[in-house]
């Protein structure tokens, strides 16, 4: 207890110190942060809130969030994996309203199919990745096909060069997000997946927000070395639905800010199988990933994931069995890795995406008023990832 006293009162040290504002200071702390040390102090973790006994100083109080039980029949949440809704925890923060996180709540051994989606299907054309900037099409037409003997191989031969799996940072669904406009477009739409879509619609009701529906998705593919920079997510056209996250693989630590950066974050870890969402007044907060945590016991895959897939699924599941040969190939990737899956709503109902104005229009609009995302001049470089969680 008195080590993370200290360590929570060296944080509220460090972010008052002058220089850089007092989120890019705790995200640097993070980034260079060790696991099984007093460094991770102060950082919360939600799998074990319910044996926290009172509020720990300096660290916003972890508070249960109510879910709306009858939203979600058993039924629907076994379809995708989940267990039923009464069987989930759920908690907030206080002074964060809107911010949920849903320690997982999958049933045992069905995170493989979605890690398997993640790995195999999504990442196939037409959705874009990273890669396609550089390299031909037909080069990246079957990450997984090219990938899986590199993989199934690197037991034996660890210094072989990286799969395209292991290279792969990001995939779109749905409507594309361009990371150099900042914006979607109806332009490049691929179809948004049935199971992702129902999974993300399900969690979504569970928490209060009947009718969302899952029009855009960004994949990220983090290694070890991997950050995702400090930023916002606004460029939704609908900021009344909520944000979903699902994490899978090792562990990380998330870092949930304020409005401005100036405002010290609040850290927590996301493991295996969590849920997080990012609603109401949280849904525009600022936020990062400064460390990907690696297995305390070395190339390991977390406990939750020892599971197989059940032998015998119910007959309209949206799981999928996952062969054993598919499965390896997954679980050496996830042994230093971690996937994120981010759901949103990007129009509201009967909204359509506005129009582009002509080069003659742009001329006359000024900087006054615009959102700007994120300073794409940050120091920080080291394999950071496109903004968004």
């Amino acid at each position: 207890m008195r080590k993370m006293a200290a360590a929570v009162a060296s944080l509220a040290t460090l972010a008052t110190e002058p220089g850089e504002d007092a989120f890019r200071k705790l995200f640097r702390f993070y980034r260079q942060s060790r696991r099984g040390t007093a460094d991770l102090g102060a950082v919360i973790d939600f799998s074990t809130a319910h044996e926290v006994r009172g509020p720990r100083p300096g660290v916003p109080k972890v508070v249960r969030f109510h879910l709306n039980v009858s939203s979600v029949t058993d039924h629907d949440a076994t379809r995708v994996g989940l267990q039923p809704v009464s069987k989930w925890q759920a908690y907030g923060l206080e002074g964060y309203p809107g911010f949920i996180f849903i320690p997982n709540p999958f049933l045992p051994g069905c995170q493989w199919h979605w890690i398997k989606q993640c790995l195999k299907l999504y990442s196939q054309k037409p959705n874009v990745c990273n890669l396609d900037k550089h390299m031909a099409k037909e080069e990246t037409q079957s990450l997984w096909e090219q990938s899986k003997e590199f993989l199934r191989s690197k037991e034996v031969n660890k210094r072989r060069p990286r799969s395209l799996l292991e290279r792969l940072r990001w995939v779109t669904l749905g409507y594309h997000y361009n990371w150099d406009s900042k914006k979607y477009s109806a332009d490049h739409y691929t179809p948004f997946p049935s199971d992702l879509a129902f999974l993300s619609e399900q969690v979504a009701a569970a928490c209060g927000y009947q009718g969302f529906q899952a029009e855009a998705g960004i994949l990220n593919y983090y290694r070890l070395d991997s950050t995702l920079g400090i930023h916002v997510d606004r460029s939704e056209l609908d900021h009344s639905k909520p944000l979903l996250s699902f994490s899978f693989g090792q562990s990380a630590i998330f870092l949930l800010g304020g409005l401005k950066r100036d405002e010290a974050p609040t850290a927590m870890f996301m493991h295996s199988g969590d849920i997080m969402v990012m609603s109401g007044f949280s849904r525009l907060l600022n936020h990062a990933v400064p460390r990907v945590l690696p297995h305390p016991d070395g190339e390991c895959l977390p406990h939750c994931l020892e599971t197989p897939l059940p032998a015998v699924l119910p007959n309209d599941s949206l799981v999928e069995p996952c062969s054993a040969e598919d499965w390896q190939v997954c679980a050496t990737y996830l042994k230093t890795a971690r996937v994120n899956m981010t759901v949103r709503q990007v129009l509201a109902t009967d909204q359509n995406f506005p129009l582009e104005p002509t080069e003659e229009t742009k001329r006359d609009i000024t900087t006054d008023g615009l959102c700007h995302l994120d300073d794409q001049n940050s120091p920080v470089k080291r394999a950071r990832l496109n903004p968004d969680t």
